[in-house]
């Protein structure tokens, strides 16, 4: 289905191709670069966003750590004083006036630090002092939840949160939701023993005053929770009446949505180390999307108006484009009738106007073709009948060695005779009628054919044996592409030996292909020669513009023979040189195995 709509495709024409292609390459860029533009802005917003809250939450967490840390430093210097030291240890000489002194004591907190709500210090046996605060009804204080928890606390500051169901109210009667509490129990030096415990009632208007003024968007807000999930601060109108602190235990800071009767919420915080209270930033998705709204509307804008000027440029530019080729079409249609004579006619010096003038001068090249075509049909009439009585040359070749074979026999030239038989054996093989294939066993008549001839020249300085598997008698093979590597054996190997030397010739099947092997016991070659020899047959391809036949004559001849099995057979065949300097070389062929087709008949000169 897909292959008949591409087929389809390519049948449209040019004019329409060109339309779909100008806008494919306007209009798909520009959409892509709005939607990644758009990504891009949400991810940078978003981005900003969080990042400015977090610096908000982080100044907002710092100015609650500030106060803390003052209520820290004061309880430090009420536990220090030694008015309240004496109180602490129950001493009873002086007691209305260390009373009065301290209360003057503890006055000069609450007048330094308007945040203060009051000041309350108990000792072990219940008794209190106080200018601010005071007890409901008359029960030992050291029984409340306060007073235990700064006692578990073993002298550490503590913050407590709101205070709930506690004996202890202050005369302005703030509302248990309008304070923090926060105690620190003071403790022996010596004995390391509780006597008494500061209660500091913290307003809680400065830390509204601190976070009521943050906005996040347009509805957002910071909310204030203490380690347990109770609301240290919430604004009048929340969002969210409770955030639960299962929501916040992912590490001190965070950020992370959730979808809340129906709206998406943005949830960013991030936890005090020094009150254990968390500071939260609410707000809704949308907030944050305003700006991206607009942002998105002049893309959208853009893309729009991309879009309307690529249509009109597209339908343009393609009738600009397809105008003139639809007329080179024309003329190309009268040519292809038979009107030779027609001519493109044009000064355009674009592409379609360079191939209005290739179109010319192909027409004056095809009258050129026609007037030559019949020249070389008068000329191959002439070379065939020049061919006919040129074919009787070989036949008189053989005829006539046989006669001097058969000469040199009457007069007992045996030697002579032989060489002749040889020649002629060897010439007739050769040219094999003109098949480039013939079977092993007439190659390797040649092979021996030419050795007689050599051992005529060379005698007992050459020795050579032929050894040939039966199965490979009638398999076909390239025809003289075992007589270049004899050849290099002798003249090359034997020749430059000391004594005689030996050729020999094999065939077999290996691994399902046909292994020919020519090897001598020569001079052999040297290594760096060996590796130069090994890359010219490596790079032997029709397109090496002659270097192969450079190698080939001025080394030892094979590289033709490489040639011609990789230019046949392919790549995987071809031949391989092992060899060692004074030890001999030995030369493969890897030849595909090919069946004989021909019927056994004996050849006739």
């Amino acid at each position: 289905m897909e292959k008949l709509k591409w087929f389809e495709m390519n049948n449209l024409p040019i004019r329409y191709k060109l339309i779909i292609h100008f806008l494919l390459i306007s209009i798909l860029p520009s959409l892509g670069l709005a939607v990644l533009i758009n990504w891009t802005v949400d991810q940078i917003i978003e981005k900003q966003v969080n990042e400015n809250t977090l610096q908000i939450i982080g100044k907002v967490n710092g100015t609650l750590e500030s106060y803390a840390s003052n209520m820290q430093n004061i309880s430090y210097f009420i536990a220090f004083d030694p008015g309240v030291k004496r109180f602490l240890l129950g001493g009873e000489e002086n007691r209305e006036d260390d009373h009065y002194e301290i209360r003057k004591f503890l006055q000069g907190f609450t007048t330094l630090y308007s945040e203060i709500a009051g000041i309350l210090v108990v000792n072990n046996r219940g008794a209190y002092i106080s200018n601010e605060m005071y007890a409901r009804y008359p029960s030992n204080l050291t029984e409340e939840t306060w007073y235990r928890a700064a006692v578990e606390g073993k002298g550490i500051f503590k913050i407590i949160g709101h205070p709930r169901g506690r004996n202890v109210t202050t005369h302005v009667n703030y509302k248990d939701d309008e304070v923090i509490s926060v105690v620190r129990a003071i403790l022996d030096p010596d004995t390391q023993n509780v006597l008494g415990v500061v209660l500091i009632d913290l307003k809680l208007r400065v830390i509204a005053e601190t976070v009521k003024d943050v906005r996040l968007g347009k509805s957002g807000y910071l909310a204030v929770i203490d380690e347990y999930g109770e609301n240290i601060y919430s604004p009048a109108r929340p969002i969210i009446a409770k955030l639960p602190k299962e929501w916040f235990r992912d590490g001190n800071s965070g950020t992370f949505s959730k979808r809340v009767d129906g709206k998406k919420l943005q949830f960013i915080y991030r936890k005090s180390a020094f009150t254990n209270w968390t500071t939260v930033g609410v707000f809704s998705t949308n907030d944050s999307t305003m700006e991206v709204r607009e942002i998105r509307f002049y893309v959208v804008s853009f893309v729009f108006f991309v879009c309307l000027v690529g249509i009109a440029a597209s339908f343009y530019l393609s009738y600009s484009i397809s105008r003139p080729i639809g007329q080179l079409m024309s003329f190309m249609r009268k040519a292809e009738q038979g009107d030779l004579a027609i001519r493109y006619r044009g000064d355009r010096m674009d592409e379609v106007g360079m191939l209005g003038q290739s179109f010319n001068k192909m027409l004056m090249q095809i009258n050129k073709l026609i007037s030559h075509a019949e020249l070389q049909e008068r000329q191959k009439r002439e070379a065939e009948l020049r061919s006919l009585q040129a074919h009787i040359k070989p036949h008189f070749l053989y005829n006539t060695l046989d006669t001097i074979q058969w000469m040199a026999r009457k007069k007992g030239a045996e030697d002579v005779a032989e060489v002749v038989e040889s020649l002629s054996r060897l010439f007739r093989i050769g040219l094999s009628k003109g098949n480039d294939m013939i079977p092993l066993e007439e190659e390797f008549a040649h092979i021996h054919s030419y050795l007689t001839i050599q051992k005529v020249r060379y005698r007992e300085k050459l020795q050579y044996t032929l050894n040939m598997a039966p199965e490979t008698r009638r398999l076909s093979v390239l025809k003289v592409i075992l007589q270049p590597l004899v050849e290099n054996a002798i003249y090359h190997g034997i020749k430059e030996r000391r004594g005689p030397g030996h050729v020999w010739v094999e065939a077999g099947v290996s691994g399902g292909r046909l292994i020919l092997r020519v090897g001598d016991d020569g001079a052999g070659i040297p290594e760096d020669r060996l590796k130069a020899l090994r890359q010219s047959l490596q790079a032997v391809f029709p397109a090496d513009d002659g270097k192969a036949m450079k190698h080939a004559l001025s080394g030892y001849g094979i590289i033709n023979v490489q040639a011609r099995l990789k230019l046949t057979f392919g790549d995987a065949f071809g031949i391989h040189i092992d060899s060692e300097a004074g030890q001999g070389t030995t030369v493969t062929i890897t030849h595909p195995i090919i069946a004989d087709a021909r019927p056994e008949q004996n050849e006739q000169g």
